[in-house]
């Protein structure tokens, strides 16, 4: 058999569920709203990008198997267009408004989707520090308050409340450093990761001191780093975790951003063709696991119960293939994944998005349980 139909058949044995959707565009947005419906928003620089509210297929919408569902697919729920590239996306909770930025990345864009139709429309701006080219500012929503922390750099951190308009948190700073990433974790506190792997932990209500790494990050080198601060409920351990270009991952301790807890070698073959789709994630409901993409058309997820060391390679336990092998024979070059986000409630179950406008919702098998 072929390598694709070898996969179609192993499937079966992998995964408890499995749903495949084609996009009319490439994303790579994958932001939930609740536990039944996701945004997914096109990134093409030379024409207008759909942005879209999809509910999942029912069958991944029940709490355990009730048997066959007639629809399997999708449903686009709302939609609407935006003029430019939309890189990220943010849903503000307990609201129907969405915050994007993108290129060209001078501002950021507020929209409303609907309650009494399904247009997902355009309502304002936020004009941003203006950047050089090829920069657009990284984003955050604080959960407790219809706020958005936006920046491109160190140097332009700011939050902004969206009904007053007013920016109530500024870094203040004048370094220039680019960020890769933002994460809030509380009403007053968020962490970030830039390119270079310097992560920090700040509180909004002190002037600019936060808790970081020294000088360059985990594994420095010069490659591009990205990073995720897992959950303070899931109990002690590492809870940053910080991923370069090369495959090298780093677990730290927030109370030592300066000294990685353990440091391991992803198994990918060959660095990132382009890091800014690197992506690392912790598991929400599963102990000690996380998912990195970014390297090929694979997502692999990672047990780290038992990493220790410096520079050990790891092997992942389990990796879904999907986007590789459901397009085999398609093209010449194979899909990479452009990101992927694990489900708020069902433990093992992800969603990963691919460059060929692929969108795979999966619910893996552990290997360890038929042991």
């Amino acid at each position: 058999m072929e390598p694709g139909e070898n996969w179609l058949v192993e499937s079966l044995r992998l995964y408890q569920d499995f749903h495949a959707f084609d996009l009319s565009a490439a994303t790579r947005v994958l932001e939930w709203i609740g536990d039944k419906g996701v945004f997914v928003a096109g990134y093409d620089s030379l024409k207008k990008n759909e942005i879209l509210h999809l509910m999942l297929p029912p069958r991944l919408s029940v709490k355990e198997n009730q048997g066959l569902f007639p629809e399997r697919d999708f449903k686009v729920c709302h939609g609407g267009f935006s003029d430019r590239a939309v890189l990220e996306l943010k849903h503000l909770p307990d609201t129907r408004l969405l915050v994007t930025s993108g290129l060209p990345g001078c501002y950021l864009q507020v929209w409303r989707v609907a309650e009494e139709s399904d247009v997902i429309k355009a309502v304002s701006t936020i004009a941003v520090q203006e950047e050089a080219e090829g920069l657009w500012p990284r984003l955050a929503v604080f959960s407790s308050a219809p706020r958005v922390l936006h920046g491109a750099r160190l140097s332009s951190l700011q939050a902004v409340d969206l009904e007053s308009r007013e920016t109530t948190y500024s870094s203040g700073i004048s370094d220039s450093e680019e960020l890769s990433s933002l994460q809030v974790l509380s009403g007053d506190t968020f962490a970030f990761c830039c390119v270079s792997g310097r992560l920090g932990l700040v509180d909004t209500r002190q002037p600019w001191a936060p808790l970081e790494n020294s000088g360059q990050g985990p594994g420095s080198g010069g490659q591009r780093w990205c990073a995720e601060v897992r959950d303070g409920d899931r109990g002690p351990g590492p809870c940053f975790s910080s991923l370069g270009a090369d495959g090298q991952l780093c677990l730290l301790d927030a109370r030592d951003l300066c000294h990685p807890v353990s440091s391991v070698q992803c198994a990918v073959s060959t660095p990132s063709p382009n890091p800014e789709l690197l992506r690392v994630t912790w598991a929400p409901g599963l102990d000690n696991c996380l998912a990195v993409s970014g390297f090929d058309g694979t997502v692999q997820v990672y047990d780290i119960t038992s990493w220790e060391g410096v520079d050990s390679r790891v092997e992942p336990l389990f990796t879904h293939r999907g986007h590789i092998f459901l397009e085999e024979g398609e093209g010449d070059a194979a899909p990479l994944v452009t990101t992927h986000t694990w489900h708020p409630s069902k433990p093992r179950t992800l969603l990963s998005a691919a460059s060929d406008a692929s969108v795979h919702v999966w619910d893996w098998v552990d290997p360890r349980a038929a042991c």
